[in-house]
C-alpha cells in the first residue's frame, strides 16, 4: 500500500459506546397486493424513480476486467455506473446515512476499503471539509477532480499496508467476494486505527431468505445464491463472509462491537412505499450484472457451460421479478472501537 504523504496525525477518538440500533429494518417485511407472477416489468427499471442519469447502462458483450483472474466484478464503465446506482440503494436502505461509526463526524483522518468509483469517499470529504479522506482501489475507475481533502490511490488491500500514520475511522464497504483472507484485512485495520478508533464494515448476507416460505429451497434464485457462493469460493474470495463479521472483529481485539441489520428485498413486492423503492433498486442493481456475475463464478468456478448458465439465469430473473416470491437478502453493518488504552 502507498506511503502516506499526510503530515500530521490525528488525535484518538474518543472511547465511546456504541449507539442505540434505530432499525426497525429488523421488523418483518408485509407483502403487498399485487401478487402476480410476472412481477416487475422492463419499464419499472427504466422509469424516472430509477434516476436516469445513474441507470442509464446497457449490457454489452467485451467487459473489462482487472489483471486478478480471480476479481469476478469487472472494471469498466458500465461497472462504475452500477457502483453509483448502488450507492443510491445503499442511501435509501440506511434511511440517508453514509455512515454508522460513532466517532465519522469528528475523524480526522478517514481511509476508505475498496473506494470503487470513490463516490462514498467525494461525498464524505465533501460534508467534512476538516477531515482528510484517502480512497484505494485495483480499479483506477475514481474521479480526477475531487475535495483537495480527498486523495485516491491504485493499492490492494489485500497486501501488507504501509500506512506511516493511523487512521481515526476505516470504512470497509460491500467486499465480500473480493477478499481472500478476511482475517488478515480486519488485523490491518486494527493495527492501523489510532486507540480509540473505530472500523466499519458493511456487506450483504447469502443467501437470500422469505419470512412465509415463498422462496424454495430448490429455486432457481435460492440456487444461485448457493452456486455463485461456491464458484467464488473454489476461486478463493469466498461470499458468505457478512454473517461472520461481528465475530471476526471481536476477535481481533475491537470492542463496543454492534450489528445493525436491514433487507434488500429481491423487487418491490412489499408492502411499505420505503422497502418497496429499496426492491426495486435492489432487482436494478442484481439484473445489471447478473450475466456477468454468473458467466464469470459458474463457468470459471465450477465449470458451467455458457448455455447451461444462460438458461439458468433466465430462470433466476424470472424469480427474482415474480411478486409472489417475498425474497429478501440481509445486509449487515458492524462497528467496532479499538481499544482506547493498549494492554
Amino acid at each position: 500500500m502507498a506511503n502516506d504523504k499526510s503530515k500530521s496525525s490525528s488525535p484518538a477518538a474518543e472511547q465511546s459506546p456504541p449507539r442505540d440500533a434505530d432499525s426497525p429494518e429488523e421488523a418483518l417485511l408485509e407483502a403487498g397486493d399485487d401478487d402476480s407472477a410476472l412481477g416487475v416489468t422492463d419499464d419499472e427499471l427504466s422509469t424516472a424513480s430509477l434516476r436516469s442519469s445513474i441507470y442509464e447502462y446497457h449490457m454489452i458483450n467485451g467487459r473489462g476486467y482487472h489483471k486478478d483472474e480471480k476479481y469476478w466484478l469487472p472494471s469498466d464503465q458500465n461497472e462504475s455506473e452500477r457502483l453509483d446506482l448502488q450507492n443510491h440503494q445503499l442511501l435509501l436502505t440506511f434511511g440517508g446515512k453514509r455512515y454508522f461509526s460513532p466517532n465519522a463526524d469528528t475523524a480526522k483522518r478517514v481511509l476508505d476499503v475498496g473506494t470503487g468509483t470513490g463516490i462514498w469517499a467525494v461525498e464524505f470529504a465533501d460534508e467534512h471539509p476538516h477531515a482528510e479522506v484517502f480512497g484505494i482501489d485495483i480499479a483506477p475507475i475514481q474521479p480526477d477532480f475531487v475535495p483537495p481533502n480527498c486523495t485516491f490511490e491504485i493499492d490492494d488491500a489485500e497486501k501488507e499496508w504501509t500506512w506511516t500514520k493511523p487512521f481515526d475511522y476505516i470504512f470497509v464497504r460491500l467486499m465480500v467476494g473480493s477478499i481472500a483472507d478476511w482475517d488478515k484485512l480486519i488485523r490491518q485495520c486494527y493495527e492501523n486505527l489510532e486507540p480509540g478508533g473505530w472500523v466499519e464494515v458493511i456487506d450483504p448476507v447469502f443467501p437470500a431468505k422469505s419470512e412465509d416460505g415463498t422462496l424454495k429451497p430448490d429455486s432457481p434464485l435460492h440456487r444461485w445464491d448457493e452456486l455463485t457462493a461456491k464458484g467464488a469460493l473454489a476461486l478463493g474470495r469466498p461470499f458468505d463472509e457478512g454473517v461472520n463479521h461481528e465475530k471476526r472483529l471481536k476477535e481481533a481485539g475491537f470492542v463496543n462491537v454492534t450489528r445493525k441489520a436491514f433487507k434488500w428485498p429481491t423487487n418491490t413486492w412489499p408492502k411499505d412505499p420505503k422497502f418497496k423503492e429499496i426492491g426495486l433498486w435492489t432487482l436494478a442493481n442484481i439484473e445489471r450484472n447478473l450475466e456477468t456475475i454468473s458467466s464469470f463464478l459458474l463457468r470459471q468456478g465450477l465449470g458451467m457451460s455458457q448455455e447451461e448458465i444462460l438458461v439458468f439465469i433466465a430462470e433466476v430473473r424470472a424469480e427474482m421479478r415474480n411478486l409472489k416470491v417475498h425474497a429478501y437478502w440481509e445486509v449487515f453493518v458492524v462497528t467496532g472501537q479499538k481499544p482506547k488504552e493498549q494492554a
